[in-house]
């Protein structure tokens, strides 16, 4: 009778400390994507201002300047700060170096299939722990950007004749063309390294 009584209290007890431990893993994770939408909030918002200085002194050869300039140095300052990777993606991207990783490119179709399904891409975002091909971990996450009106004028269908010869000498292969307002432009992408 005591023995099965202290199997019932220890098996409680370990449900108890199972239940404790998702508990904490649930918390982390959920202060690992607060902290990923921070900063990716003030990445955009960083780069938002900026691409409004450069639009309005230099039009939108102004704002090409800014994504090819200060863009990487706004994720280079941040992820300085923060100890991440940070930077963009997207399905067709004007700069190679932006091209999305496998798993970026998961997430990628992830938000278009969901977006087809009707969900706003205003608030899509993914989070995950995931192996990293060297054998660490990492949390990865990725926050959509819709294309915007104000977008259409350098990522749009109709661009003026000398903002694509500018895009083409920039960006000879540039594939960050032919977006409509409201469709999947691309993510914000951050990797944050986690302790072995």
């Amino acid at each position: 009778m005591k023995t099965a009584m202290r199997r019932r209290r220890l098996t409680i007890v370990c449900l108890l400390a199972i239940a404790a431990l998702g508990a904490a893993v649930a918390r982390a994770a959920d202060e690992r994507a607060a902290a990923a939408r921070a900063t990716t909030d003030n990445f955009q918002a960083a780069l938002r201002a900026e691409l409004v200085k450069g639009l309005k002194e230099g039009g939108p050869a102004g704002a090409i300047t800014v994504c090819r300039d200060k863009a990487p140095e706004i994720a280079a300052r941040l992820g300085a700060e923060t100890g991440w990777k940070i930077g963009r993606t997207g399905p067709r991207v004007r700069n190679a170096a932006n091209a999305p990783d496998a798993w970026e490119a998961q997430g990628l179709a992830e938000f278009a299939a969901r977006q087809k399904a009707g969900e706003n891409l205003i608030r899509m975002e993914k989070g995950e722990v995931v192996t990293q091909p060297d054998g660490k971990r990492a949390y990865r996450y990725l926050k959509a950007i819709p294309m915007g009106e104000a977008c259409v004028k350098c990522h749009g269908a109709a661009l003026d004749t000398l903002l694509l010869a500018k895009i083409r000498q920039l960006y000879p292969e540039d594939k960050g063309v032919d977006f409509s307002p409201g469709e999947l432009r691309g993510a914000f992408t951050i990797t944050q390294p986690l302790p072995d």
